[in-house]
């Protein structure tokens, strides 16, 4: 039983979960609440979409072991994960009382907190966890994190370098902080150090696209005319658990419904007649603004995290997983409406993606989409540090113009927040003729 049960973490861990549910379960015939099987077996559960029947199996393991520490925090991780913030806090702290160094339960306390927005209380949660592992890299990250999120001052930022810089020398292989410390320097406007910290992460990981792609944005290889596919899929598979909460709560994400909004002032009330694509839907955001007014709502995206994430929210008749360009190509005059909410930031040369777009649509058919603003008079664009790209408005206009488009509507407005500052960003109409 025991070999059994160690085989059943091993294959789990190797993520052969249909192997691993069936051993644990085995092992469960032969001794029947065997508190790790049902541990383990409860984790398995919530990674497969079963959280209620994983938060059932780990309360069995707790009454046969209720001094298991782990067993509290996995516990705590379900609730987190499904959102209930309480009682994943009191899971938590239950894993602390039994074992005051439990690491990972107390990271874990702090982010919850953080959550519930008790910032002073996260604050102190993750200065704990310094004090009491000082060489944990996790635990320079979080803090360093937790100072980005919540820029007060200058010095936030400072310290936050500080911290991802602490993170790294406890632990080389820990390129999230890198990556960090990145964005941390480019939001200060240190470049030249970004450059530093994105050659060495390259370095450690030189086929990893997403360093390549932030090295080029900070000036230290030539720009791409968009940014490569695998960049984006890694950068938005890794972002899609907690997109929504990042950019809508941290960043004042308004992009979406300042996008739709604008859209229906033309399009008009609602009479859910349109065949609508959702062109780079993310997390499905833009889906439930613009469902009123579709008969039928399309999404692609490059990443799958994200559309899992869409498929979850629900609205739309079909998700395809799929680069943007040549899904428009291949489907002509297929739509009523193309919008794009801060999906073409990632493309610098417009001119292929707009043509296709304009392919795409039936006569008289319209394209809305946001753009980060350059402000510049220049035809042009340009890669920021940000790692998006910004275009000038004589840019816009003359891709769109060149592609057919006509009725061009071009507006300024703020579409989120860095550093506490708004982003300048641009909101654009188009018509495709009624002749076609």
């Amino acid at each position: 039983m025991v070999a059994m049960l160690r085989q059943a973490v091993e294959v789990h861990q190797a993520g052969q979960l249909d192997a691993a549910e069936a051993l644990y379960r085995r092992t469960l015939q032969m001794q029947a609440g065997q508190p790790d099987a049902l541990h383990f077996l409860g984790v398995l559960c919530h990674q497969r979409g079963r959280s209620d029947e994983g938060i059932r199996l780990i309360r069995m393991a707790l009454r046969a072991a209720p001094l298991h520490a782990d067993a509290h925090n996995n516990l705590g991780n379900i609730h987190k994960e499904t959102g209930k913030l309480a009682d994943a806090e009191a899971c938590y702290r239950q894993a602390l009382a039994y074992n005051g160094q439990h690491h990972d339960a107390l990271s874990n306390l702090a982010l919850v907190l953080e959550a519930q927005q008790r910032f002073q209380e996260a604050f102190e949660a993750y200065a704990e966890l310094l004090e009491r592992a000082p060489r944990l890299s996790l635990a320079h990250y979080l803090m360093g994190m937790y100072l980005r999120r919540h820029v007060n001052e200058i010095g936030d930022l400072e310290h936050a370098v500080a911290c991802f810089r602490n993170a790294v020398r406890c632990d080389g292989s820990n390129v999230r902080a890198l990556d960090a410390l990145g964005v941390t320097l480019y939001m200060l406007g240190r470049q030249d150090e970004a450059v530093g910290a994105y050659r060495d992460w390259l370095g450690r990981e030189p086929d990893n696209p997403v360093p390549r792609h932030m090295l080029a944005a900070c000036g230290g290889e030539a720009a791409p005319p968009r940014a490569d596919d695998a960049y984006v899929r890694e950068v938005f598979d890794r972002f899609a658990e907690s997109f929504d909460e990042q950019l809508l709560k941290n960043l004042d994400y308004r992009a979406p419904q300042v996008l739709v909004d604008a859209l229906i002032g033309v399009l008009g009330v609602a009479e859910g007649a349109l065949d609508v694509l959702d062109a780079g839907c993310g997390t499905g955001l833009c889906g439930p603004l613009i469902r009123p007014h579709a008969r039928r709502l399309d999404g692609v995206d490059l990443s799958g995290g994200m559309l899992e994430k869409a498929r979850l929210r629900g609205g739309y008749d079909d998700l395809v997983a799929a680069e943007l360009t040549a899904y428009l190509q291949d489907h002509p005059e297929t739509w009523d409406v193309v919008l794009s909410a801060d999906t073409l930031v990632y493309f610098g040369d417009l001119v292929e993606v707009l043509a296709a777009t304009h392919a795409a649509l039936r006569a008289g058919g319209r394209v809305a989409f946001t753009l980060e603003a350059m402000d510049a008079d220049e035809d042009r664009s340009e890669l920021s540090s940000s790692g998006r790209y910004r275009h000038a408005r004589r840019y816009v206009e003359r891709v769109l113009d060149a592609a057919g488009f006509v009725e061009v509507s071009i507006a300024a407005s703020a579409l989120r927040k860095e550093v506490g500052k708004p982003v300048a960003g641009w909101v654009v109409l188009a018509r495709k003729s009624r002749r076609g």
